[in-house]
């Protein structure tokens, strides 16, 4: 090999290493449509290998008529850099709402050519949703506080009123009485449930091994109201511990699975996936704060349910809103405002027969590792 020839080779292994080493996906589409090379990102959000890529023109790997398409013709008409914003490339294969900033350029060196970016809006939307979610429960909190104290007191003086009626009125009018103590009680509770959403003490935490408190939810959720379901674990067994609270742990994703059981109902195949894996790329910064905040814990919950409808997802952690015909809708808030008082991310990516649930939490900052019984 000339010297000249192993000059190209070394430069073209430093620019494949350099380009896998970004964390957005980038493609070279030939003059017939089909993939040429794409880095790791790239294989990564199209969840094939480049193998894979290389046999199928991009157009199978995008939604049907994508601009995406139309954008490439672009670059090759005009000869120039096109940029896109905003734009949905998701598919079954790479999951739903996938939001990316589409930057298109022509290669000089091969003609027809064009080399896409792809950055993805994903996480810039669930940070803006979280902050959201965490002023709806804040709104809450103040709202529970003044039930507490206006609703609960007279409720209690309706009851002792409807019980001092049962004893003398006839049978007939005793239900009605019986009725008034019922739904009182209802209420009494629904008020307490909300009490919860005003207690603003900090949140104790440790090094917790979610795998233990995975284990207990899934054992708990077998025993009951999952036990006709088939729950599958992927886990990552080098995780580090999370730094959290265990018991509000467990009450989050005790939550997170009851949910994906009611919503497969009484499917025989219905199936829920419990997945942990380590992000180190997850990175972002927080009000109140100039550090930057490491999320690189990934906690997932995922059913084949029939999907979240597409009107009420964004506004899913919002106190209130429910799929459930008897739900309160408070489950899915007080989820929100656990893993917010934590410093983490919740999000929900929703389509037919697959909904996930994904949790973004900082790892242990300390070096010891976490109590196995934790």
């Amino acid at each position: 090999m000339a010297p000249s020839e192993v000059a190209d080779a070394a430069a073209g292994g430093s620019a494949s290493i350099l380009l896998d080493a970004l964390p957005h996906p980038i493609i070279m589409i030939d003059g017939a449509g089909h993939v040429t090379d794409a880095n790791s990102a790239a294989q990564d959000f199209f969840q094939a290998s480049i193998a894979v890529l290389r046999r199928q023109p991009i157009a199978h790997f995008v939604p049907f008529g994508s601009p995406l398409l139309s954008l490439i013709e672009q670059v090759r008409t005009r000869g120039a850099a096109v940029n896109e914003y905003r734009v949905d490339v998701g598919t079954p294969r790479n999951g739903s709402d996938r939001i990316v900033d589409i930057y298109a350029s022509p290669v000089p060196e091969k003609p027809d050519s064009v080399v896409i970016l792809l950055q993805e809006k994903t996480m810039a939307e669930k940070i803006d949703r979280q902050l959201t979610h965490r002023g709806a429960a804040r709104s809450v909190t103040g709202l529970a506080a003044m039930l507490a104290h206006e609703i609960k007191n007279p409720l209690s003086g309706i009851r002792g009123a409807a019980q001092l009626l049962e004893s003398s009125v006839d049978d007939d009018d005793r239900a009605l009485t019986r009725l008034i103590c019922d739904e009182t009680d209802r209420i009494v509770k629904l008020v307490d449930r909300m009490e919860v959403f005003s207690d603003e003490r900090p949140v104790e935490r440790a090094p917790v091994n979610i795998h233990v408190v995975l284990e207990h939810v899934k054992r708990l959720a077998q025993s009951g109201f999952a036990r006709n379901i088939r729950i599958i674990e992927e886990y990552d067994p080098s995780l580090p511990a999370v730094y959290a609270n265990r018991d509000q742990l467990v009450q989050v994703f005790l939550n997170l699975v009851k949910n994906a059981a009611e919503a497969i109902g009484n499917d025989d195949n219905g199936e829920i996936l419990l997945s942990t894996a380590f992000k180190p790329g997850i990175r972002l910064s927080v009000p109140g704060s100039t550090n930057r905040v490491t999320l690189p814990l990934e906690f997932i919950v995922r059913d084949n349910g029939p999907g979240v409808p597409a009107d009420m997802l964004p506004h899913l952690f919002d106190p209130f809103v429910t799929t459930k015909t008897n739900g309160s809708g408070l489950g899915l808030a007080l989820v929100a405002k656990i893993i917010g008082d934590h410093g983490g991310v919740i999000e929900c990516d929703s389509q037919q027969n697959r909904t996930t649930f994904r949790v973004l939490m900082p790892a242990f900052p300390g070096d010891a590792p976490a109590d196995k019984d934790n």
